[in-house]
């Protein structure tokens, strides 16, 4: 009776704080779904075939061309878009389709991400992916999604542009959307950008977890790599990262500095790389949870090659009134050179905010994989260096 009591406590403890939840408008959740709306109507603008045929697609979209896909007046919030483009990713790379989002009428767009990264898809690769907010479903993660509330007060907009080098097919793709009468004034606006970088060692060298002496130190988060830098206010809520690693040493050390309002120190200092995507111990262990995991993992050495983890802050956004600059280190005190790319996603209040240029084609390509012929060739250099002797072996300091 006293197990009973105790389960039907705690079952009421849930709908109860479901109910508080879903009244205060947090989100989705199963209680709020239930909720019967007023003044809210479901729309759709896709890619169907007007004649009533089946040729559902957006066809042949030239190498340098823009192609608007939803253009929208009013008030309203996109709560669904999927898309699926032909060729496959095998032959046209999603890094260089470029994704914009405007809103409210602004001259700029508050996202701009390659389409790929943007949905969970890094380098030129292609791969299943699942979170709560983005997802790359089958086949082989070509059918990009998204369940990111997306408001607007006064219209939205939203366009690509194809820098490929070569013809995009075909291009299906939904975007659902709510109208509203009137847009709650406290709705932040969708925001999202990308970055790409090729750190550099210190001048010290490739000093991880000590091997080369006694390493150094990063108390500022100087030299860091940039995941977002912005002005206005609002809230962070999801990093996609993407990291290409040249030796099998853990890339992992560094740690995540994130200034808030200005502060000059860190605001929130964390541990380690694998620390903030909540996970531990130089992880090589494919993970799917709706708000974190590895979607994509390195399969060599070590952790030489591409792996790509995530968190989105669903429960715990990070919360900033006039600025948030979110960085983290490439290695311990920046010691690694790493092929860095990310995309991060915030909402925040009017007026926006210009976002920076992200990198452009050349430098957004992805670095080859270091294979064994180059490990070899290394050896080569190292035995020539230890004086050619017949029999070394490798480890010989």
């Amino acid at each position: 009776m006293a197990k009973h009591s105790i389960l039907m406590s705690f079952v009421l403890l849930l709908v109860v704080g479901a109910a508080v939840w879903g009244q205060a408008g947090h989100g989705s959740d199963l209680y709020g779904l239930a909720r019967v709306q007023e003044g809210m109507h479901s729309k759709r603008v896709s890619s169907y075939d007007r004649t009533g045929g089946n040729n559902d697609r957006f066809e042949h979209i030239k190498d340098g061309d823009t192609r608007e896909l939803f253009n929208v007046k009013g008030a309203g919030m996109i709560n669904h878009i999927w898309i699926t483009i032909a060729p496959p990713p095998e032959r046209l790379s999603r890094n260089d389709i470029i994704l914009r989002m405007y809103w409210d009428g602004n001259a700029f767009p508050s996202v701009e991400s390659p389409i790929g990264p943007f949905f969970g898809q890094g380098w030129k690769e292609s791969y299943p992916f699942s979170s709560l907010p983005l997802a790359a479903g089958p086949v082989g993660g070509r059918g990009l999604v998204s369940y990111f509330v997306m408001p607007f007060a006064k219209g939205a907009r939203i366009e690509i542009e194809n820098q490929t080098g070569q013809e995009i097919r075909a291009f299906y793709y939904y975007v659902d959307y709510v109208e509203v009468d009137r847009l709650p004034e406290d709705m932040g606006r969708f925001c999202a950008w990308y970055n790409h970088e090729l750190t550099g060692a210190t001048p010290e060298g490739e000093n991880e977890w000590g091997l080369l002496g006694q390493p150094g130190t990063n108390p500022t988060g100087q030299d860091n790599y940039l995941i977002a830098d912005i002005k206005g206010k609002g809230h962070f809520v999801g990093v996609n990262y993407y990291v290409h690693c040249p030796t099998p040493m853990w890339y992992g050390e560094g740690d995540d500095m994130i200034f808030i309002d200005g502060a000059k120190r860190p605001t929130l200092h964390g541990t380690g790389t694998e620390d903030y995507f909540n996970t531990s111990w130089c992880p090589k262990t494919p993970f799917t949870h709706p708000y974190y995991g590895y979607a994509r993992l390195n399969d060599d050495i070590g952790w030489l090659g591409r792996t790509h983890v995530y968190r989105f802050h669903i429960s715990d956004p990070l919360y900033f009134q006039e600025s948030l600059r979110f960085t983290i280190e490439h290695g311990h005190s920046n010691n690694l050179t790493l092929d860095l790319a990310s995309v991060a996603y915030w909402y925040q209040a009017s007026p926006l905010t210009k976002l920076a240029p992200i990198p452009d084609r050349a430098s957004r390509q992805p670095k080859p994989f270091i294979n064994q012929s180059d490990i070899h060739r290394w050896r080569h250099e190292w035995r020539k260096s230890k004086g050619s002797d017949s029999q070394l072996w490798g480890n010989e300091r």
